[in-house]
């Protein structure tokens, strides 16, 4: 059984308005995060952000679709040379960068996250969790390869593109999983 994701709850379509509703829910959703973004723990070679918590929220809330657009527009932004990046950074060098691989991770996990959220996992907390936890998973895998070729190995990459940033992910991941039912509940779970 496949659901509707969050944004077709909170904003219902009319006939007329469709592509640009769709238009405005990618738009939206490539600046939310681009705004978390900038919300950021300096590090090196990888800054904890708000970005993954925004990233696989948008998916959930859009769908699998709409959540890959927004993340495809996301990417072209940044390459186009718009400061979206963690700490407003932008362009082609940014993105084929140490961190190349997880802004590729993203478009992934938006993808994965949007398809379970279709199929109610945003509607419980533990399968809310589930997703999330997957989501960040998916991120971490291309991220990791790719930082690997610049920190000298794999071991490097799990020690400066892993470690610090699995607890964060764990919150994100229980913030996310408490919200999105929170929200079902209160709006009603209209299938």
């Amino acid at each position: 059984m496949t659901y509707a994701p969050l944004a077709d709850r909170l904003w219902t379509q009319s006939a007329g308005s469709s592509m640009l509703r769709k238009g405005a829910l990618v738009l939206l959703g490539s600046l939310v995060i681009a705004a978390a973004a900038q919300v950021n723990v300096p590090m090196q070679p990888v800054p904890m952000t708000l970005q993954t918590l925004a990233v696989l929220s948008v998916g959930a809330a859009l769908g699998a679709r709409l959540g890959v657009a927004a993340l495809v527009l996301y990417v072209l932004e940044a390459a186009v040379g718009l400061p979206v990046l963690a700490e407003m950074k932008s362009g082609l060098p940014t993105l084929l960068g140490p961190t190349g691989g997880y802004i590729l991770g993203f478009v992934l996990a938006a993808g994965l996250v949007g398809y379970l959220a279709e199929r109610g996992f945003d509607r419980s907390m533990p399968r809310m969790m589930l997703a999330m936890l997957l989501g960040a998973a998916l991120i971490y895998v291309p991220g990791l390869l790719w930082l690997s070729g610049f920190v000298g190995g794999f071991g490097q990459a799990i020690t400066f593109g892993l470690t610090p940033f699995v607890l964060g992910d764990i919150v994100k991941a229980v913030i996310a999983a408490i919200a999105f039912p929170a929200v079902w509940k209160w709006i009603g779970d209209a299938r």
